[in-house]
Formats: structure tokens, sequence, C-alpha cells
């Protein structure tokens, strides 16, 4: 057997290390591709959320007013059926006293009802319009709901994309595909709920 047997070890290893490059560059390319792409999407999916909850609560604020307003039109309708009340009770008075009831007692008592009726229409109609604004904010939180959760989803998935480039492991990559993936869907099903 041969003493001097020299192996270039050098160009071995280049020759190694260009394997692994190869075979890992493509992992790597893989993983910063979906990684921006799931990073794109949470940082919309983000700023939907925050557009959505800041509309529905704007939305729950303005419900909250007109309740106020139906409940002041509340309180004017009971006032003006006190007042049509009382008017009606000095009416009795002067009937039980034989004498005939001022003129203006039977005008105070109808102008009375009449304006108990307008505060009554008014105030169911801000009701109405209460219960809607209530009803278009609560879809609008729960559509915000499906943005938070896809934004969690994509921060986990964006996480899981730097183990695996750190890593190299392609399952580490797969799971951070696979909750990029879902954390798409609630981000697309958000715009149908």
């Amino acid at each position: 057997m041969p003493e001097d047997i020299e192996i270039d070890t050098d160009s071995l290893r280049e020759t190694i290390d260009r394997e692994i490059e190869r075979e890992t560059g493509g992992l790597l390319r893989a993983i910063a591709l979906t990684t921006a792409l799931f990073a794109a999407l949470a940082a919309i999916a983000s700023l939907e959320a925050g557009g959505t909850v800041n509309e529905a609560l704007a939305l729950k604020t303005e419900a909250t007013r007109l309740q106020a307003e139906a409940s002041d039109q509340w309180s004017y309708y009971q006032a003006k059926g006190l007042k049509a009340a009382v008017a009606d009770a000095q009416k009795n008075i002067w009937v039980a006293l034989d004498k005939p009831p001022p003129a203006e007692l039977a005008t105070n008592a109808e102008r009375y009802l009449d304006d108990q009726k307008s505060s009554r229409e008014k105030a169911e109609a801000l009701e109405h319009e209460r219960d809607a604004k209530s009803a278009e904010s609560d879809v609008l939180m729960h559509r915000h709901h499906y943005f938070a959760d896809a934004v969690a989803l994509l921060q986990v998935a964006i996480a899981l994309g730097a183990i695996a480039a750190l890593t190299r492991r392609r399952a580490a990559w797969i799971g951070s595909a696979i909750l990029g993936v879902i954390g798409c869907g609630f981000f697309g099903f958000a715009f149908y709920a």
C-alpha cells in the first residue's frame, strides 16, 4: 500500500458545503417567501382588526347617545301624561261642583296628549335607530374577532418560520405554513362574516 496517499480535503469540504447549501438554499428561500407573505397579510389583518373595532366602538357610542335621547323623549312623554291627568282631574273637580270647566282645561289636556303622542313616536324612532347601530356594531365586532385571530395565527406562523430558518428544519417550516394557511383562512373569512 502506498504511503503517500493524499486526499484533497479542501475540495471535498467545498463540495459538501455546496451540496448542503443547494439542499437547504431552496428551503431557506421557501421559508423566506412564506414568512414575508404571512408578515404582509398579518399587517393587513392587523389594520383591519383595528379599523373594525374602532368603527364598532364608534357605533356603540352612537347607540348609547341615541338611547339617552330616547330616554329623554320617554321622560317628556311621561311628563305630558301627568299634565294631561292633572288637567283631567281639574276638569272633574269643576264637574263635581256642577260648574262648567274652563275651555282651556280641555284644550290643554288635548295639547298634552298630542305632545305625548309626538314624543312617543320620536322615542320609538330613536330606539329603532339605536338598535340598528348596535346591531351593526355587533357585526363589526364579530368580524374583528376573525381578523384578530388571523393576526395571532400569522404571527405564530412567522415565529415558526424564523425557527425553521435558524434550524433549517423542514418540519418547523411545514408547521409554519399550516398555521399561516389557517390564519389566511381566518383573514379571508372575516370579509364574509
